[in-house]
């Protein structure tokens, strides 16, 4: 079912905003082009994907069960654990991106994402464990570039950033380069789902700055420790047990049933 380029982040990320596939949609307006999600991947994995089961089943299965669910074998596939997935989901019959401030940016601060995830029942254990994600994950150099050349304004990069590490970014990102390439957000093993993301926040060498924020938030570095802590492997095999509680939490979120929503024909658009 899946494809290169599914990246099971979209799971987290749209859910914050409801479990009912409204990041799927197209259109100028829609939540999937709000400047929040311009950097996600994968969505014609999940129209091809409908396409197949609507010739054999139709009307009965979701965009919204069927993002979970490929959620679920993304990670297995990148050799990450496997987790039952609750389905019965219906999807939402609203997508805007004004909406999109209720999710997670790579600009916000720990404090603001403390806040979002909250909001949804999910805290800081939750919010780490899910922003692990990203051991599978790519991005657009222009949502960390700033952190590169230009820092808050004063024409220096992070000081955060690993020296030998920005070195690697400024030849793969380059000043006035092309903002739309993409760069993995775990460089050690990008298509492996491993605590080697953690290690790497622990080591700055975090990618967008609200993952290596995680860092300098007592409560949220604790978590970081418990997954890719000093002892390589030994503290980090609690991830693949962890991920998989978190993400069948993220998915019950908001999530519509009965005569809520609608099961839509084409993931892209509402029937």
């Amino acid at each position: 079912m899946l494809g290169s380029g599914f990246e099971p982040a979209i799971l987290y990320i749209s859910t914050l905003s409801g479990c009912d596939g409204s990041i799927l949609i197209a259109g100028f307006s829609a939540e999937r082009n709000a400047l929040t999600n311009l950097g996600l991947r994968g969505f014609e994995v999940i129209d091809n994907a409908k396409s197949q089961i609507e010739a054999i089943c139709p009307g009965v299965v979701s965009c919204a069960d069927i993002l979970a669910l490929a959620a679920r074998d993304a990670v297995d596939l990148s050799d990450g654990p496997s987790w039952s997935v609750p389905t019965g989901r219906r999807d939402g019959r609203i997508s805007l991106s004004s909406q999109a401030s209720n999710l997670p940016s790579p600009l916000e601060p720990v404090s603001v994402h403390r806040q979002k995830f909250a909001a949804k029942g999910l805290d800081d254990h939750d919010l780490v464990t899910l922003l692990g994600a990203h051991t599978i994950g790519q991005t657009d150099c222009r949502f960390f570039s700033y952190r590169l050349y230009n820092f808050t304004t004063t024409g220096n990069a992070d000081p955060t950033i690993n020296q030998a590490f920005l070195a690697q970014l400024k030849v793969l990102c380059p000043k006035n380069g092309d903002g739309l390439r993409r760069v993995a957000l775990d460089k050690d093993s990008p298509a492996k789902f491993d605590v080697s993301f953690f290690k790497n926040v622990r080591d700055g060498n975090g990618i967008l700055e609200s993952d290596q924020r995680l860092w300098d938030d007592s409560a949220t570095r604790r978590v970081v420790q418990n997954y890719g802590g000093n002892f390589r492997g030994l503290l980090g095999f609690r991830f693949d047990f962890e991920f998989p509680k978190a993400m069948i939490k993220l998915s019950n979120v908001d999530v519509k049933t009965g005569v809520d929503g609608e099961i839509r024909k084409v993931c892209s658009k509402f029937n």
